[in-house]
């Protein structure tokens, strides 16, 4: 049996920070990710991609916003928004990966899942919705529509305005894993969990969405447990996770246990909403089972001992 190795696209393998996120622009970037992961399908892994989705969300809701101004169209939840930007996402990366393979002679079908993921509606964090989301507003107009919609608004931290904020509960359960592991299994690459996947509840007998985001880093890790994957690629936009970033003494690390990586979080050494997400996935990942995961950037993939990897011991 092949190994079996998950694939957590980062934002910035489908749109830069210093881009207005075109079309082309968007597609250019996936199709370039998408180049850097031939080398794993080369040396025979079985390839589920998970990936984020924060840039495209949050434009979408500024679309719906501009709707609603100007032609009275509804605003849609945010589990419609995450469902509607997890297919578009999909449908690039699909589109790009079948290029790359046919150009590299490779015959591997890609299949894509709009994923729903369970979260528990007894979570803590539905109690302190911490998520930014969507454009920002003035103290006034954040005040007005908290008042019209009941959701929670709160300043940002660098003065920029208001903005809404929602829940990031842990994820539970993947739907259709049992799918996903089975697509993967036969040898075709799997796309699922889109924006750490649309945040359902169990309700009176069926699912519904809620105002929530689910962290993209820990629902590919739960991704990875629930499917059986022996590696976990967490690509991002540094070759490997550093303690004391950016200061004079920053230092690269090739290797980390859990322990330490546990004994860093608890230092600070990572920052939140960017290397800790994915320190405490990896750590989620390699203590459920998982053999290994690793932190890195997409171009350096093709070498084997990438990046840095996070084991049990």
């Amino acid at each position: 049996m092949r190994p079996l190795a998950v694939l957590a696209f980062g934002g910035n393998a489908l749109l830069r920070s210093n881009q207005k996120g075109t079309y082309e622009e968007q597609f250019q970037n996936v199709e370039n990710t998408c180049r850097q992961i031939i080398p794993l399908i080369r040396w025979g892994y079985d390839i589920v991609i998970c990936h984020g989705n924060g840039p495209q969300v949050g434009n979408v809701m500024l679309q719906h916003e501009a709707g609603k101004n100007e032609f009275g169209i509804q605003q849609m939840p945010m589990d419609f928004c995450g469902a509607e930007t997890q297919g578009a996402i999909a449908y690039l990366i699909e589109t790009a990966l079948d290029r790359v393979l046919y150009t590299n002679g490779l015959n591997r079908r890609v299949i894509s899942l709009v994923t729903r993921v369970e979260v528990s509606p007894k979570d803590p964090m539905f109690q302190n919705p911490t998520k930014p989301v969507g454009p920002y507003y003035t103290e006034e107009e954040a005040k007005r529509l908290a008042e019209e919609t009941g959701s929670v608004y709160r300043e940002d931290p660098k003065g920029r305005g208001w903005r809404k904020v929602v829940p990031s509960p842990a994820p539970m359960h993947i739907s259709n894993v049992d799918i996903v592991r089975r697509l993967a299994r036969e040898g075709k690459i799997v796309v699922t969990c889109g924006g750490g996947g649309i945040p359902v509840i169990w309700d009176h007998g069926g699912y519904r969405g809620v105002e929530a985001v689910i962290d993209k880093d820990l629902a590919s890790a739960l991704c990875a447990c629930q499917i059986g994957a022996e590696a976990l690629y967490i690509l991002t936009d540094v070759p490997k996770v550093y303690i004391n970033f950016r200061k004079p003494d920053e230092q690269a690390l090739d290797v980390l246990t859990v322990a330490e990586a546990e004994k860093y979080l608890e230092e600070g050494q990572f920052a939140e909403g960017s290397m800790a997400p994915k320190v405490r996935a990896a750590i989620y990942f390699v203590r459920k089972g998982g053999r290994e995961c690793v932190i890195t950037e997409a171009g350096q993939l093709s070498n084997p001992a990438c990046g840095t990897r996070i084991t049990l011991k």
